[in-house]
């Protein structure tokens, strides 16, 4: 459309005086005092409990002089910092969760997702502005001779016709369905930015764990094949002895059952090494035979002392689960307002201005232009009760995601109560198994002293390492899960992502709608 036919439309509105401006009064008027039918949200209040344990919790764990054995302090409304895997001080850990964070399919997902969401919210404003549209046509008619239809003012019956005309239509948001609608967007935004972010930590998390694991694995499969040598030449004595007529055939059976035993356990073991190192891969964004993930030790971790404990109130707001459940829940209640506001009138204004001319030359000349202002008032009599049943599907729709926020604040809470269970527990457990660890290590020194000074025989001594070696593995599953549970928790207090730029910086828009609400 050209300048032209702009300034010749607004000429021709202007020239509708008066009627224009009631009009726009008018629709001033409908769109300020409009008020947005519905429930106002009110964000649910914090459970009423002063801890978020189970139980009273000690001032520190217990402790083992081994690696991974320190005393741990829980520091009630302590805060967590946004990359707390950094607390392990492992630079080979640290390296390959960035990595994972830079390129995870599902991490990418999670994002590209918000961006939906965020667009739909944008497209969802459109509703408050006008609606603008321009069109040009052009026909070339031909009337009978003897046509009682007026035809143009030379007479002619074969002629040309070009129409350029503009539209413009508002529906002003009187009763806020608009506001509504937008509102639920926004929340909805809101829930899939949270349900992004609990991704995100999810993902720390998990290959946090899945190192530890690893770390944990490979010392297992070198303990086992430690048992498995040490029963081997058990073995072999035994053979040696029957042979000589000094020990008995079920003897040697016995040990043979035993290390047929033990080597049926290396197996699974690799198994879940390998499993472990694939998960690590595809973690990270890899093939799992694209690149081979680092070899953790748990020798290389340092597990952290202090234990951030957050109070109830600060825990749901921490929570990216809990937010999701409280944005969805926001959502079933814009809804019912746009329910309420489907049923009641609608106001719809419409202008229309153009020009209409035989060739196009003549379009802007003085009398060609033609205008019209409407207005339409419609409102629902008899949907066959569809209005009333979807009003009432909402409302029900808002209980529904009242009940499955609650829901989620229970889970929330029992996560975080049983990870701090379990962490007391796992001191406890290490404890124990680094004492069993030191006995065992003391009986193969006292029976490597006999057996030297030839007072104990080889097969005391070989049972002696073989009990060292299986207490090994026992304290090498209990540092893990120190670990795995620390872990746990910083994941179960929220991950600290408030404190994380990178996450904020994926959806800015949302975080300023969000503070302006």
């Amino acid at each position: 459309m050209s300048a032209g036919t702009v300034d010749m439309t607004a000429a021709m509105i202007g020239r509708a005086g008066g009627s224009t401006r009631s009009l726009l009064a008018v629709v001033a008027m409908l769109a300020i005092g409009g008020c947005a039918v519905g429930p106002d949200f009110q964000r649910p209040a914090a459970p009423d409990v002063a801890s978020v344990a189970a139980a009273p919790l000690p001032e520190r764990t217990a402790s083992a002089d081994v690696g991974g054995g320190q005393a741990q302090h829980f520091v009630p409304g302590g805060d967590i910092p946004a990359q707390w895997w950094t607390l392990f001080h492992s630079a080979e850990l640290d390296a390959l969760i960035e990595q994972a964070l830079a390129h995870n399919p599902d991490l990418k997902a999670a994002q590209a997702a918000l961006a939906v969401a965020r667009e739909n919210t944008f497209a969802g404003r459109g509703a408050y502005a006008p609606s603008v549209s321009a069109g040009l046509s052009a026909s070339r008619e031909q009337d009978p001779p003897g046509a009682l239809a007026p035809v143009p003012s030379n007479n002619a019956f074969l002629y040309n016709l070009f129409t350029p005309q503009v539209s413009v239509s508002y529906v002003p948001d009187v009763f806020g369905l608009n506001r509504r609608n937008v509102e639920s967007l926004k929340a909805q935004q809101q829930e899939v930015r949270f349900q992004m972010l609990a991704t995100r930590i999810t993902l720390s998390s998990n290959v946090v764990v899945a190192a530890v694991q690893q770390a944990s694995l490979r010392a297992q499969v070198d303990a086992t094949r430690e048992l498995i040598a040490t029963n081997a030449k058990m073995v072999k004595l035994l053979r040696y002895q029957l042979d000589k007529g000094y020990a008995g055939r079920l003897d040697l059976a016995a040990q043979e059952s035993q290390l047929a035993q033990l080597q049926a356990t290396l197996p699974p073991l690799l198994n879940q090494l390998d499993q472990q190192n694939h998960l690590l891969a595809v973690l990270a964004g890899e093939l799992p035979g694209e690149a081979a993930p680092p070899s953790f030790d748990l020798a290389s971790l340092q597990l952290p002392q202090q234990l951030p404990l957050s109070l109830p109130s600060t825990l749901v707001a921490q929570r990216p689960d809990v937010r999701q459940a409280e944005a969805n829940m926001h959502a079933a209640s814009a809804q019912i307002g746009v329910a309420i506001a489907n049923r009641l009138p609608n106001i719809s204004l419409t202008a229309n201005a153009g020009s209409t001319a035989l060739a196009i030359k003549q379009l802007f000349k003085s009398g060609t232009g033609f205008w019209s202002l409407g207005a339409d008032l419609a409102a629902p009599i008899f949907e066959g009760g569809s209005l009333l049943h979807q009003e009432r599907a909402a409302k029900a729709a808002y209980v529904q995601a009242a009940e499955a926020y609650r829901g989620t604040v229970l889970t929330a809470f029992q996560n975080v109560a049983d990870t701090l269970a379990a962490l007391q527990h796992d001191a406890e457990g290490l404890q124990a198994a680094a004492k069993a660890a030191d006995a065992a290590k003391l009986t193969l020194e006292l029976s490597q002293r006999q057996y030297r000074d030839g007072y104990a025989g080889y097969l005391s001594l070989l049972g002696a390492e073989q009990a060292d070696q299986q207490a090994r593995i026992a304290l090498v599953q209990a540092q893990a899960s120190r670990y795995v549970d620390t872990a746990a928790l910083f994941q179960a207090m929220g991950g600290g992502w408030w404190h994380d730029a990178d996450a904020h910086s994926t959806d800015a828009a949302v975080t300023r709608d969000s503070d302006e609400k």
